[in-house]
């Protein structure tokens, strides 16, 4: 606006001179963009919320966000610095992505219209602490946090990751009053790609050319599946019918207790573990979000299978789609695999059966 006095007064001489009155202050905004209809904005549809900004929530948030999955990503967390942070430093990354909107809050308002909603928040273990202790405190975690997922986005798929991982789906799904097939533990997925990545580098070929299973607890107690690897459809056990066992002159049993070892061995290099569990949980994310119908272990509510009687979540082969699990592949285990899983799922029990609260 250019503006003179003539007499005494001020006169105006303005390109929006000829407009209406409301546009003479428009804004560069305004200016810039005609908008070609009025009202609320489209809620996001592919929106995935991870709850826990530590090092695994933020390796998955970065995973799903590498991998493209997000029209908007929700973080929350309890420690508001360290969650602002993280929100403006992903912010800032935004012209290398393709996520139009990356927000975050304490108020699990911010979550609303989640799809897939990704828990990785709780306590670790402290020395000398029993496992049922730990369990325990993250119940009181979790009897916070689910109840608002739900409030917010009762349409959801929830997977749980925080451990242990196996009991604490089953709180998940207790607490949030979800069907089962909507409430999942990343379970033996990080498992068997580890497996997959040993057994394949002894092999000297890609992990993804090795087909091998790691079923049960996310833990001590998980069950190779030696009778079904194979690479392209040569089973490895018709090779060598002591693999896996301790008559096995090649040692590949050992393969598995580098899995069971693998969290342990990198924690103690590094302090955590976060980079496989997030690209796992990416994994799993892209198969619900793009409705894939592929079969990943994860865990699930196993009641009724492989002789199983208790109500105890453990990772089996699933299918995974837009509606979570949508089921179950019945594998042909010998009868010694049948058995370590029912001890692996009596494990779970005997930590779930003295819960309170849930």
């Amino acid at each position: 606006m250019h503006a003179c006095r003539q007499r005494g007064r001020v006169s105006c001489i303005n390109f929006f001179d000829l407009c209406p009155s409301a546009l003479k202050m428009a804004s560069i905004l305004q200016k810039l963009i005609t908008p070609l209809f009025s009202g609320p904005p489209e809620p996001p549809r592919n929106k995935v919320t991870v709850v826990g900004v530590g090092q695994v929530g933020m390796a998955c948030a970065v995973s799903i966000l590498l991998k493209e999955l997000a029209d908007e990503l929700a973080l929350v967390d309890v420690v508001e610095d360290k969650l602002k942070g993280e929100m403006m430093d992903l912010q800032h990354g935004s012209l290398f992505l393709k996520t139009p909107k990356i927000v975050a809050s304490k108020d699990y308002s911010v979550t609303a219209n989640s799809r897939i909603v990704v828990v990785t928040a709780g306590v670790r273990q402290q020395e000398g602490e029993s496992r049922l202790n730990l369990v325990q405190r993250n119940v009181n975690i979790f009897k916070h946090i689910v109840p608002q997922i739900v409030r917010y986005s009762p349409d959801c798929t929830i997977i749980v990751v925080s451990n242990p991982v196996d009991v604490l789906t089953y709180v998940t799904w207790k607490l949030s009053g979800l069907p089962k097939h909507r409430v999942i533990g990343s379970g033996t997925n990080l498992d068997s790609a580890r497996f997959r990545f040993l057994m394949a580098d002894k092999l000297g070929i890609h992990a993804s050319s090795f087909n091998g299973w790691i079923l049960g607890e996310h833990g001590d107690t998980s069950v190779p599946v030696w009778s079904g690897t194979n690479v392209a459809g040569v089973n490895l056990q018709t090779l060598n019918p002591e693999i896996g066992t301790d008559c096995d002159k090649e040692n590949w049993q050992e393969t598995h207790k580098m899995v069971v070892n693998s969290a342990y061995e990198v924690i103690r290099l590094k302090g955590y573990t976060n980079w496989a569990i997030g690209l796992s949980v990416a994994d799993l994310t892209e198969s619900l979000m793009k409705n894939l119908n592929r079969i990943h272990p994860v865990s699930t509510m196993v009641k009724g299978m492989y002789g199983i009687s208790e109500e105890v979540y453990l990772s089996l082969p699933c299918v995974l789609n837009g509606g979570g699990v949508a089921s179950v592949i019945n594998m042909t285990l010998t009868d010694e695999e049948v058995a370590q899983l029912q001890a692996s799922a009596n494990t779970l029990w005997d930590i779930q059966k003295d819960l309170r609260d849930i």
